[in-house]
């Protein structure tokens, strides 16, 4: 049996959330159908050491402030997950939880949503998936004879999976200064930290506050017709949150280049040298989570969907919130989501 609406939201994570916090203003009948079986989003499958990068009154949601962590300025992600939870009840959302989307296909004028629950069809469809259940784990030489183990960041948890152990973790961003610090710091782990270019650690006192005001200022400028100021990425690749400058300060911080080639045992540099390891942790991003959309053929260069704002260029009835700056500049943060999922609703409205 194929049910109706005017709009189906695909992923209840936070951006999934925020769509459905601005449809329901504009008095647009919806569904969100989420994958996971428990509010949350990505959140609730976070290592147990992150913390946000802003403090709470920072990193809300449109329409209700992220309450402060007792003792924490910078809420770590049990407490977003409390958030997120609260938000979806609060709003009394109609999130569907355990209800996986497998494809998104056109039927006439309307769109068809394909679940392992059922059919849905609607005039209009936001894809919020995120990137999380997408790693992106790099072609590097050799490693399928590496004999260790290999893990990607969505796999790490804690410092007390590897004691004793020797773990190699790849990568110059957020999570990869992160996981390197909090092993590190742990102090019965040997911890090589590899990155592709020297790594950018932003200022001390620069936190999501500072990020998004920068983010705003360059969408501003773009907007203005004025010169592209760079945005975030001309400050650094890595915020100096507390951990990470406790390791650094500490000297356990510091990244070698990224080798040329795993072998059976470890890692090879162009050097000559080698390095063993019983683990390497791939911190080296994600890809958006997308295949879902692949009957409606729009995917172009990197796969991604060529998109105006938040619609898709080639598919009017189809946005897309919260894959990052290509759906919206900072969308997908917390506080950053909120601007595009509005926009994005507005214009559903707007279809005739």
């Amino acid at each position: 049996m194929t049910q109706h609406t005017d709009v189906v939201v695909v992923g209840g994570g936070q951006s999934g959330l925020a769509a459905g916090y601005h449809l329901r203003r504009q008095g647009l009948d919806f569904v969100i159908l989420d994958a996971d079986p428990a509010p949350g989003g990505s959140w609730q499958h976070m290592w147990n050491s992150l913390h946000l990068f802003s403090p709470a009154e920072y990193s809300s949601l449109p329409g209700r402030l992220m309450p402060a962590q007792a003792r924490e300025t910078y809420p770590d992600a049990g407490h977003v997950v409390d958030y997120l939870t609260d938000y979806e009840k609060r709003y009394d959302l109609p999130v569907q939880h355990g209800a996986r989307v497998d494809a998104v296909r056109r039927d006439g004028g309307r769109l068809l949503v394909e679940t392992d629950t059922g059919t849905w069809r609607a005039h209009a469809v936001i894809s919020a998936t995120g990137t999380w259940s997408r790693p992106f784990l790099p072609a590097v030489p050799g490693r399928e004879v590496f004999t260790g183990r290999q893990l990607h960041t969505v796999n790490y948890h804690s410092p007390a999976d590897f004691t004793g152990q020797h773990v190699i973790v790849v990568g110059g961003g957020n999570s990869g200064a992160q996981i390197a610090a909090d092993l590190a710091l742990d102090g019965n782990v040997h911890v090589t930290w590899v990155t592709q270019r020297p790594p950018r650690l932003l200022p001390d006192d620069i936190d999501g506050r500072a990020l998004f005001d920068v983010a705003t200022a360059r969408r501003r400028a773009l907007e203005a017709g004025r010169t592209d100021t760079g945005g975030v990425a001309s400050l650094g690749d890595i915020v100096a949150v507390s951990p990470v400058r406790a390791a650094r300060d500490a000297g356990l911080l510091e990244a070698k280049p990224m080798f040329s080639r795993l072998t059976a045992d470890g890692a090879r540099w162009d050097d000559g040298s080698q390095s063993g390891a019983d683990v390497i942790i791939w911190c080296t991003g994600f890809r958006p989570a997308l295949s879902h959309l692949a009957p409606l053929d729009l995917r172009r260069a990197r796969g991604h969907i060529p998109t105006d704002g938040t619609r898709a260029l080639d598919e009017a009835r189809l946005h897309l919130l919260g894959y990052g700056d290509w759906t919206g500049p900072a969308s997908a943060t917390l506080i950053g989501v909120g601007r595009p999922a509005r926009d994005a609703a507005r214009e559903i409205a707007q279809l005739s």
